[in-house]
């Protein structure tokens, strides 16, 4: 049979540890047997990233902005205990999502990979609940430090007018720690067209929220730009008969929990990343989502929503057979060859990528799934090793 041909390469990002092993098992066993695969190949395994200082990730995403859709694979972003593992590292380096995410400065949608053996634990959701997550600053573009002596901490700003606003955060006592952090109004700008975009593109109503009664300057920031921008979707959100409504992060959280789902839930950045786990989670398996960095410039990176699975990666090296969940990791491949698609107007890669999903689906409707699904699904299952599960979507493919 010939392969289905590209014309456009896409970004490939590798990854870290047992996601790592996943990806190749993954383009070994479903991608290449049928495509003319072209990527443009950034290492961003940890060492790697150390290697080249991060200088990786910054190209990575650079060309992202040049060929238009990248996939990514899971990578390890290091803390104390990373550092103790990987001696070589010279610096705990930042997450390279979020740097891939501050240079394309885009919005993080995450939804559900619904199957019908495995329902809900909220069981009054029916349909998908999509997380729109912001994608720049915040917590992730954070300075911080740490003090061990009393003193007086300020925010100071200076502008290029040689305007200076200063605030005192906090007449410290004693020890402690200080954390300051920013946005850009141009960037959430971009995160509220996005939402409102996705919104009318997916005919769902959108959700934002907050927390502008503490947070009165920050959050209260989004909400206005939010509630400015919708200004500008009002006409055609009412001809589709859908809605928008801003409210605090706290009511959010119960009015997602009473729903039926079928909605958008826009979040900051932390409250995304928070939210869009307790939504994968909860609707099976964090393994079981789709994630898609949109950027209001027309670049899209798929992903898994997913870590990179250290405990099953030291099983593996020990030589041990894994069962981890590769769906969400297939789903970033046929996301980017969909895209690729489309964009390229490469019908048959559109298709492909239909083909790989249904398969994917076929096969834990059959019985057929890893050990998380196995313990979650509602019909009689048979848990498979990931090799073996790979297989077995290849086989109906």
């Amino acid at each position: 049979m010939a392969k289905i041909q590209m014309k456009t390469p896409i970004v490939e990002m590798d990854g870290d540890e047992m996601t790592r092993i996943l990806w190749q098992m993954i383009k070994d066993t479903l991608i290449l047997p049928y495509v003319e695969l072209k990527t443009e190949y950034y290492d961003l395994g940890l060492l790697n990233r150390n290697a080249t200082k991060d200088q990786v990730t910054v190209d990575a995403a650079e060309a992202t902005k040049r060929l238009g859709v990248a996939v990514k694979c899971a990578t390890i972003t290091p803390n104390a205990q990373r550092m103790e593992e990987y001696p070589e590292l010279t610096e705990m380096w930042k997450s390279p999502n979020a740097t891939i995410r501050s240079i394309l400065d885009g919005t993080v949608f995450r939804t559900p990979i619904l199957v019908d053996s495995v329902k809900p634990v909220v069981r009054n959701w029916e349909a998908p609940i999509t997380v729109a997550r912001h994608a720049y600053g915040d917590v992730y573009k954070a300075v911080e430090l740490r003090t061990d002596e009393p003193g007086t901490a300020k925010l100071v700003f200076t502008g290029e007018s040689g305007a200076v606003q200063e605030l005192t955060v906090q007449k410290m006592s004693g020890a402690g720690v200080l954390q300051g952090m920013h946005n850009r109004k141009s960037s959430i700008e971009s995160f509220a067209h996005a939402c409102f975009r996705f919104a009318i593109d997916t005919k769902q109503d959108l959700w934002f929220s907050a927390k502008d009664t503490i947070s009165k300057v920050y959050d209260g920031t989004f909400k206005e730009i939010f509630d400015q921008v919708f200004t500008e979707y009002r006409a055609e959100f009412e001809r589709l008969g859908i809605t928008y409504f801003y409210t605090l992060i706290d009511d959010a959280v119960a009015r997602v929990m009473r729903s039926r789902g079928g909605f958008i839930w826009a979040c900051k950045n932390y409250d995304g990343d928070v939210m869009s786990d307790m939504i994968s989670t909860a609707f099976g398996s964090l393994a079981m989502m789709t994630s898609v960095l949109v950027s209001p410039y027309g670049n899209y990176e798929y992903e898994a929503a997913h870590g990179t699975v250290t405990r099953h990666y030291y099983r593996y090296l020990k030589g041990e057979e894994t069962s981890t969940n590769p769906v969400a990791t297939i789903f970033a491949w046929t996301g980017a060859l969909r895209k690729r698609g489309e964009l390229d107007g490469t019908a048959e890669l559109c298709a492909f990528a239909d083909r790989l999903e249904k398969a994917c689906l076929d096969t834990i409707e059959a019985g057929e799934v890893t050990g998380d699904l196995a313990s979650l699904s509602e019909r009689e299952s048979k848990s498979l090793t990931s090799a073996a599960f790979l297989k077995a979507v290849a086989t109906r493919l």
